[in-house]
């Protein structure tokens, strides 16, 4: 890879796991992956965001500060780059389109004091899906608090995601559509995703449709 550091990003069940483990393996990078399954209000804010959000909003804030201020400043020896399927901007994407805005404002200054002490990626890699197959992928992975989630939290999370990818000039984003193939199931699949990712790019938005 020759990118120091790539995170992916991706609405939930966009793929963001399974590919970065999958390119961690194949060159022998230092993964990173979120930690969410034992965060204690993640059931709850789906079955009642309104009260839940804020705490789960701010719990996931600091618990990925943390892992990538610890990660991303130890250093492994033999491994060629570093690859996480999250950036800490995350953060903001999800709690823009949870939060009221007094408690958004919180949260914000919060995640501004924190952002400017973690590294940013040299590639952030957006995973665009489509809400069908979102929903196909969530059902497949069979996790019992995400199988009621909404179409329209789904659909108003990607907008979220396309708001900030539009807001950004100084990072460079390959936006990825991957609605017509099949990483997981077919090797070329996942080799068209690879060659796109493993290349040079301006700062700014690039945007590259996948098919087979």
């Amino acid at each position: 890879m020759i990118h120091n550091y790539i995170a992916i990003e991706g609405n939930i069940g966009a793929g963001k796991t399974t590919l970065a483990g999958m390119i961690a393996e194949q060159f022998n990078g230092k993964l990173i992956l979120e930690q969410f399954d034992d965060n204690p209000f993640l059931a709850k804010f789906y079955e009642n965001a309104e009260r839940y959000a804020f705490p789960l909003e701010l719990s996931f804030l600091a618990e990925r500060f943390q892992q990538l201020k610890t990660e991303l400043a130890s250093q492994e020896l033999f491994r060629s780059f570093t690859i996480s399927d999250y950036f800490l901007n995350k953060s903001v994407i999800f709690a823009r389109k949870t939060l009221n805005e007094d408690e958004y404002q919180l949260f914000f200054r919060l995640f501004n004091i924190m952002n400017a002490n973690i590294p940013r990626p040299d590639l952030l890699v957006h995973l665009y899906v489509k809400t069908e197959r979102l929903q196909s992928n969530i059902k497949k992975r069979g996790r019992s608090y995400e199988q009621k989630i909404p179409d329209e939290y789904l659909e108003n999370i990607q907008s979220s995601y396309f708001e900030f990818i539009k807001q950004q000039q100084n990072l460079r984003v390959l936006l990825l559509d991957i609605n017509s193939i099949d990483f997981v199931q077919n090797p070329e699949d996942y080799k068209l995703i690879v060659d796109a990712i493993n290349k040079e790019y301006p700062i700014g938005i690039t945007t590259v449709v996948l098919e087979n």
